[in-house]
């Protein structure tokens, strides 16, 4: 059986990982490159980088803080904020990471992942969506869950893998930060629409989330979290022998 990842997820502002509540409130916690460290020593699969407000500053990637932690953690690393073009993509690939996530940048322009399937293949290209309720209806958010473009997302997440993403990253806002698990609801019906990987963001509070969220829903491929990780409320190798314990395969 294919391995389920456990993926630390860093947002940076401002050259430091910062954590916050649905989608707001922020607060800095420490340096990426130190915490990439850390969770590359302690089993973690793989990392996302996120730069939280490039898009909405309208200003390119952190390169620095990419090479350097590139340079010093040898585990996959998918990288995103402001990826608006190709060339974007090819900056971002050449400081060391190994997928690019698009948000904001595919919205914008729909062809950005087709013709970055094309060019460095789909497993390079990574769809982050940020998805909430609105009147019941799934709804994509860009700019960082700011903006509500009006589209609805299962259909969104559907036509993107149509077009050359290899992975999606689903962020639930309704969940993120809040730590009372998943939203299972929303991560089902992504599953249901692609057969590409599928990873969970948002909602994990402890060990027994993670638990739940592949048992119940097998064929999510990885869980994301952030703050329980940042602040050491779950150890990723516990998590990770709890997994095995529960029939749930591992990389350990």
């Amino acid at each position: 059986m294919i391995t389920k990842r456990i993926i630390p997820c860093l947002d940076v502002k401002n050259g430091q990982v910062v954590k916050g509540v649905n989608f707001e409130g922020l607060r800095q916690i420490c340096s990426p490159v130190e915490l990439a460290k850390h969770y590359s020593s302690c089993g973690a699969d793989e990392l996302v980088f996120y730069d939280i407000t490039a898009s909405s500053d309208g200003r390119k990637l952190f390169t620095e803080i990419l090479c350097e932690t590139s340079q010093n953690v040898f585990i996959p690393l998918t990288v995103g904020g402001g990826i608006n073009s190709c060339a974007d993509f090819d900056r971002v690939l050449k400081c060391g990471a190994d997928k690019v996530s698009v948000n904001s940048g595919a919205i914008r322009r729909p062809g950005l992942i087709s013709e970055a399937a094309k060019l460095y293949g789909n497993q390079c290209v990574v769809l982050s969506v940020d998805i909430k309720r609105v009147d019941g209806v799934f709804r994509v958010f860009a700019k960082g869950g700011r903006e509500n473009t009006g589209m609805e997302a299962i259909d969104w997440i559907r036509r993107c893998v149509d077009n050359g993403a290899g992975e999606v990253v689903v962020n639930s806002i309704d969940t993120d930060g809040v730590k009372k698990g998943f939203d299972l609801e929303l991560l089902n019906a992504v599953c249901q629409a692609v057969q590409v990987p599928v990873i969970a963001s948002g909602g994990a509070g402890c060990i027994d989330d993670f638990i739940r969220l592949f048992q119940i829903l097998p064929k999510v491929d990885a869980g994301l979290a952030a703050s329980i990780f940042h602040f050491g409320e779950v150890e990723i190798r516990e998590l990770k022998q709890e997994m095995v314990k529960n029939g749930i395969p591992a990389r350990v």
